[in-house]
């Protein structure tokens, strides 16, 4: 079975900074782009980053551009997401996700429990 485990949420104020990690086992991670996404109370599902098995290639949505930071260590099956300089408008689960072909980035056919990033002002 496909498991993606998200973890690292919590709570911290303004400016501050999480790195969230997602453990993957049962696809061939170091085959498959992946991604975070993250949904806000209320408020549809928002992609945030997804990063490219072949080449490393790593794409932000606008709003999270030049703070978040997305990696992979493949030997370990482990997505990262470094968020420096939070905002309270980052406040949402955040969700590793895999997608349906591992050569596209959508649609998404696999996400795990998510993790709770709450950001005080």
């Amino acid at each position: 079975d496909v498991q993606l485990q998200a973890s690292g949420g919590g709570v911290v104020r303004a400016g501050g900074s999480l790195r969230l990690s997602c453990v993957a086992s049962g696809f061939t991670f170091d085959y498959h782009h992946l991604i975070w996404f993250r949904q806000a109370p209320g408020k549809e599902r928002e992609g945030v980053s997804c990063i490219r098995f072949s080449d490393g290639t790593t794409t932000y949505g606008d709003s999270v551009k030049g703070r978040f930071t997305i990696s992979r260590d493949d030997a370990d099956n482990t997505l990262y997401l470094q968020m420096n300089s939070l905002k309270p408008e980052d406040t949402a689960v955040y969700y590793c996700a895999k997608p349906l072909d591992p050569g596209d980035v959508l649609p998404l056919d696999a996400w795990g429990q998510g993790t709770l990033v709450t950001v005080s002002s």
